[in-house]
This record gives structure tokens, C-alpha cells and sequence, in this order.
């Protein structure tokens, strides 16, 4: 029997039928849907129903949570005073994801969007699982800044940078040479079609839709690479997979449904302390394949921006904050709970909605104790009782 080890986890409102590409695409390459659980996280104004007919016709397993279904599920554990933590309507709802993850005991975690599909050439799965499973040399990229661009192999050609690259930390100069890995703990693949900019790079790419006149292919990228030990990267979630270690550091946070009206920076600053620890600890994070085709529906550009402006200037510096702190720590849990109180106490007076990343601080303490709740309510569980004996 297949050890069901791995949680997909899917925020999705408009198109929940993206999943049949990928499971389709396992099929194509072999691997064994049976070690998937997808979790796919909605809104009670979606229709659930037809999301779990979807898996059940796809014979894969799975559940559909909207608000009331994730109001149930932390009222059954016990965890009801954390419910804040995964906030409304939000692409930041992944955090629920992992909240079912580390409940289940699942070994793996996979974050995909709704807007995107599988290359049919590259296993999909696969592909993220050898890289966790990855050892041995790998391309090393580091900057004069401190910062890689993930986009950086063909920069020279479409000079893009991604959504949540420091504009401080542009116009840098990239050197590569080779490392040795041997704990991977997070792949991320990267995405072809519609490139992931903010809002002001789509507007200087002369692009009013959301999307962006400059698109990338596959021939835009040339090998899986890792960003060196004190660089940082930008972390997208529409595509990524990673080990269960790492959940404790990887909360993604409270953006949009906030008093500072922050947004689209969960991912991107979640991947920052997930940078952080693995410095700290020896793991690693690889990029590259698995691409993904990423086909983001037209919207206002000046919507995105509405949501990005308001944390622009924060992103400029919570990476240094971060890098401050957690050198002593041993563990995902310890780095995290250093960087909550580093910004959970910080004076960030100077910086506007600076009192943003105190608030951010104090959720990541919450995290940390909801996910000990968790754990609790594990342990606490009754065994099931042995079956009868026979006559």
C-alpha cells in the first residue's frame, strides 16, 4: 500500500479545474497519485461541491475547506483563538495548508496556484521530489547586493527582476561557481508565460492588465541553481514544494485583511525566513525545475499596485532585519520565534506602515503557539480501539 506523504495545497476561487492538468501530468510520468492529499482552500461564496466532484472524479484524495469548513476544522482541534492567523479572502489563506499539514503528518507539502499548469514534458511531482531528495554539486549564485535574481540566467535579455526583489538591490553584479548540497528542504520551480512582477515593474514593462508585455520560455532558464549562504531571493508559492521541517518558519503572513491595507508579500516575505533559517541550519532551497506554465488572468495593474504600495518600503528592509538575528538557533522553530521578537519589538517608526511588521511579528508568535496547540491535540487524541477479538 502507497504511504500517502504528501499535502498539495491549493487557494483557489476561479479555477479549482487546474488540477486535472497536474494530475494528469502524473499520470503521463508514472508517479503515484496515491501519495497525494489535496487540500483545496476556498470561500464559502465558491461552489465546494463541484470542487469535490472534481477529486472524486480524478480518484484522487482530498478535501475543500471555505471559511465555515476551516471554522469547523480549528474548532475540532481546539484551536479557535488562532483562526486570525489565516486571514479572508486571501492568497495568504496557504497558511491554512500548512496548519492541515502539520496536523496530519504529512512528510511533504506542495503550494500550487490556480492560474497555473504542468510543462507535459517534465513530471511535475517527480521532479520536486528528486530535488528535495537532491545531493551533490549545484550552480551557486551570489551578488554584490546580497540578492539573486531568481530570472537572472537571460536578465541580460528581458531585464526582469520578480515580485519582491529589493529595487535597492537592482542593477547588481551576479557571480556563479558550484557548491556541494546535501539537505535540500524546499524546491521551488520556476514559471514560464506570464513572469511574477509587482505592480511597478508591470507598468514600466508598458503593461496595464496585471500580466506583462515581456513573457519567459523555458529557453529562459539554463539549470537549477541555489542562492548562496547570506544571499537572498525572492520565494514564490505558485509552485513549490518543501519538507515538513520547515513549516514552523514558513508562515505566510496576515496580509490584505489588515489595518495597513498590506498586501502580496506573504510568500515573498515567508520566503525570507525560510532563507534565513536554512543559512542558519544547513538546509537548502533549489530552484528551477519543475517550470510551470503561469497563465494569470488580465486585471487592473493599478489594483496589484493598491495592494503592494502600502508594504513597498518595508520590503526594501525586512530582509535585514531577519538576517540580524537566529544564529544561536538550532532549529526551524527557534530561527522563527528570533525574527518574530525581532520584529514583533522593533521601532519602525521610520518606515512607512512600519508598525505593520510589529503586528506581523506577533502573528508569528501565534504561529508558533497554535502550532504547539496542534501538536497537543496530537498527542492527546485517543488510540483507536483494537478490533474485536474473533470467537
Amino acid at each position: 500500500m502507497t504511504a500517502q506523504d504528501i499535502c498539495v495545497m491549493v487557494p483557489t476561487i476561479r479555477n479549482p479545474g487546474c488540477m486535472r492538468a497536474y494530475f494528469e501530468n502524473a499520470r503521463e510520468h508514472g508517479f503515484d497519485l496515491d501519495r497525494l492529499f489535496v487540500v483545496l482552500i476556498t470561500e464559502d461564496f465558491c461552489d465546494s461541491e463541484s470542487m469535490r466532484a472534481m477529486l472524486d472524479e480524478a480518484g484522487v484524495d482530498g478535501a475543500v475547506f471555505d471559511e465555515e469548513a476551516r471554522g469547523e476544522w480549528y474548532a475540532e482541534r481546539g484551536i479557535s483563538e488562532f483562526s486570525h492567523l489565516v486571514p479572508a479572502a486571501s492568497h495568504a489563506q496557504t497558511s491554512f495548508g500548512l496548519l492541515y499539514l502539520w496536523a496530519h503528518d504529512y512528510d511533504y507539502g506542495v503550494f500550487i496556484d490556480d492560474d497555473t499548469a504542468p510543462h507535459e514534458t517534465v513530471d511535475f511531482f517527480g521532479t520536486h521530489m528528486a530535488n528535495l531528495a537532491f545531493e551533490g554539486e549545484i550552480e551557486r549564485v551570489r551578488s554584490d547586493e546580497n540578492w539573486v535574481n531568481v530570472l537572472y540566467q537571460n536578465e541580460d535579455d528581458h531585464g526582469l527582476y520578480p515580485r519582491g526583489y529589493p529595487y535597492a538591490a537592482m542593477d547588481e553584479t551576479v557571480e556563479t561557481d558550484t557548491t556541494e548540497v546535501d539537505r535540500v528542504v524546499a524546491s521551488q520551480g520556476l514559471w514560464t508565460n506570464v513572469p511574477d512582477l509587482d505592480a511597478v515593474r508591470i507598468l514600466m514593462d508598458g503593461d496595464l492588465q496585471g500580466q506583462a508585455q515581456t513573457r519567459t520560455s523555458a529557453a529562459d532558464f539554463d539549470g537549477d541553481f541555489v542562492a548562496a549562504e547570506g544571499h537572498y531571493l525572492t520565494v514564490c508559492s505558485m509552485n513549490l514544494a518543501f519538507r515538513r521541517e520547515v513549516v514552523p518558519a514558513f508562515y505566510q503572513l496576515p496580509m490584505d485583511d489588515n489595518a495597513w491595507d498590506v498586501g502580496r508579500f506573504d510568500d515573498i516575505w515567508s520566503g525570507l525566513f525560510l532563507k534565513r533559517a536554512c543559512d542558519v541550519l544547513g538546509g537548502t532551497i533549489y530552484n528551477g525545475d519543475p517550470l510551470c506554465e503561469h497563465n494569470k488572468a488580465p486585471r487592473s495593474t493599478f489594483s496589484d499596485l493598491t495592494n503592494e504600495v502600502h508594504g513597498l518600503e518595508l520590503n526594501e528592509h525586512v530582509w535585514e532585519e531577519v538576517d540580524a538575528v537566529g544564529d544561536d538557533a538550532d532549529s526551524y522553530r527557534e530561527v522563527f520565534r528570533a525574527m518574530a521578537d525581532r520584529l514583533a519589538e522593533g521601532d519602525y517608526d521610520d518606515w512607512e506602515n512600519g508598525a505593520f511588521l510589529n503586528h506581523c511579528g506577533e502573528y508569528m508568535r501565534d504561529w508558533l503557539d497554535c502550532l504547539a496547540a496542534l501538536e497537543a491535540d496530537t498527542a492527546e487524541a485517543p488510540e483507536p480501539a483494537p478490533p474485536a477479538a474473533d470467537d
